[in-house]
């Protein structure tokens, strides 16, 4: 007797059945590491009451638990929208939220009246407003994965996009002062009690612009017209878009008055560009134009001030914050002072004097964690940073499309440019800036469209990560992966 023929399973039923298990997997991975997170927020705000307050209150654990429903929400919407994104990207900037949170709320202790600090309302002050943007972001991001189903959607509407970050871009600079100037730099619009930061939303339509402009145009742009020590320099003609993206930034230095966001916009347009071309002259000359035109105004605000005015008082605060400590440099020298104070360790969550620093819930918000959980804690949350960045380039790598690449590249850089630009301001690396730390800084501009930015990044990465299928068949193998592994596949005898 023989044994009865067991049907082999199809490739197709094969490949969707071990996409489901991974998927599944993931978003469970996804899962234990957000209640890590969450339970790491609750333990740092209860070590903010046991320092702050000498007990710990019944109700500390509130705001950690609202966040964990509000990102467990999210959680379930990339469950079903986005199965296969990486699951590391909503934890990592949970945690980073949720101690901003904390932070915060630490901050509107330390504001009160010693007497008035154990019966502070939970959603009272900085920390409960940034609780309540903190759900207002997370519903925005949750609305672009359901309306955003496929990253390349984006590429359909990139001049659109374009357009729209120029025109957010200029609307701080022709506005009266009143209306768009916080502490000399003109970002913002002010209308009563409203205020909107839109530069923060321009980077991304800016971004989507140029990524769809250099799948374009990136032929073009790889053309060497000649070799210097190894490196080959593009065609003088090929330099339009960065002299045109590099007249911009200026244009935002010299208007806006910000440093930061005019290194922000072109340095996310040469390294996009690199992306794109990998050409090492791109950013070489990038570095160059940046630079000069960096020291073209210290020059100009030195001899005729102006609109350059601004900037060289940075520089000079820059170069010797100590020369004036308790006028222009005073902001500078006492974000140094608390960095110092913190020394390895720190002072523990809740011992440290942010009141002492000023915009602490702002631009020094990493001055004032810095204080309180040292060196050490400092490196941490740089970490989480950085793992963010490298969750976000792998997906540029592995998303099978060039405007995917360049897309998810660009952003993942801004991000880290961003971090760099505002932790290189507050210990002296590079002038201030004014840029807000991503996810941690007060303020509900910043908090949504970095959020805005994390949804696409998990739209590429899920884009990347999900198996082909064509036409009901099996997974397709993406190119330059591994040779497929033919032993467990069904054969079949053809006779002449």
């Amino acid at each position: 007797m023989t044994a009865a023929a067991v049907p082999a399973a199809s490739p197709a039923s094969t490949g969707e059945q071990s996409g489901v298990r991974l998927a599944r997997s993931r978003r469970n991975a996804e899962l234990s590491l957000l209640l890590l997170a969450m339970v790491l927020v609750a333990a740092y705000a209860a070590m903010v009451e046991a320092k702050a307050l000498d007990t710990v209150t019944p109700d500390f654990w509130i705001p950690a638990a609202a966040l964990g429903l509000v990102f467990l929400g999210l959680h379930l919407v990339i469950r079903w929208l986005a199965p296969y994104a990486d699951p590391a990207l909503l934890p990592a900037v949970a945690l980073l939220n949720g101690i901003g949170v904390g932070f915060l709320r630490r901050y509107d202790l330390a504001q009160a009246a010693p007497a008035d600090r154990a019966d502070l309302a939970i959603f009272a002050g900085t920390g409960g407003r940034q609780l309540a943007w903190t759900l207002a972001a997370v519903v925005l991001a949750a609305g672009l994965l359901a309306i955003l189903r496929d990253h390349r959607t984006l590429s359909r509407y990139a001049y659109t996009l374009g357009l729209a970050g120029i025109v957010l871009v200029m609307i701080p600079a022709v506005l009266p002062g009143r209306f768009s100037e916080i502490n000399g730099a003109k970002l913002w619009i002010r209308i009563g009690g409203f205020s909107i930061q839109p530069g923060e939303f321009a980077k991304l339509a800016l971004l989507t612009f140029f990524a769809y402009y250099l799948v374009r145009k990136r032929e073009v742009l790889s053309l060497a017209s000649r070799r210097v020590l190894g490196i080959d320099f593009p065609r003088g003609r090929d330099l339009g878009p960065v002299l045109v993206v590099w007249l911009v930034s200026l244009l935002v230095l010299v208007f806006e008055k910000d440093l930061g966001t005019s290194l922000l916009y072109f340095g996310m347009f040469v390294v996009t560009l690199y992306i794109a071309t990998e050409r090492v002259s791109w950013l070489l000359i990038g570095l160059l134009l940046f630079f000069g035109g960096a020291y073209l105004a210290y020059v100009l605000g030195s001899t005729v001030g102006g609109p350059f005015a601004n900037f060289y008082d940075r520089a000079q605060i820059w170069l010797d914050p100590f020369a004036e400590p308790y006028d222009r440099g005073y902001q500078l020298v006492q974000g140094l002072l608390t960095l110092g104070t913190g020394g390895l360790f720190g002072a523990g969550p809740g011992g440290g004097q942010p009141t002492l620093l000023p915009e602490v819930q702002t631009d020094f918000i990493f001055a004032g964690i810095g204080e309180e959980i040292g060196l050490f804690g400092l490196s941490a949350l740089l970490v989480v940073y950085l793992l963010i960045v490298e969750r976000g380039l792998r997906a540029a790598l592995a998303v099978r499309d060039s405007f995917g690449k360049l897309l998810a590249g660009g952003l993942a850089f801004t991000l880290g440019l961003q971090v760099f630009v505002i932790v290189g301001g507050i210990s002296k690396l590079i002038p201030l800036t004014g840029q807000t730390t991503p996810f941690l800084s007060a303020g509900g501009s910043s908090l949504m469209a970095n959020w805005l930015l994390i949804a696409v990044l998990l739209r590429v990465s899920d884009g990347a990560r999900r198996p082909v299928t064509g036409g009901g068949g099996p997974a397709a193998r993406p190119a330059g992966g591994p040779p497929e592994q033919l032993h467990g596949a069904p054969t079949e005898v053809i006779r002449p």
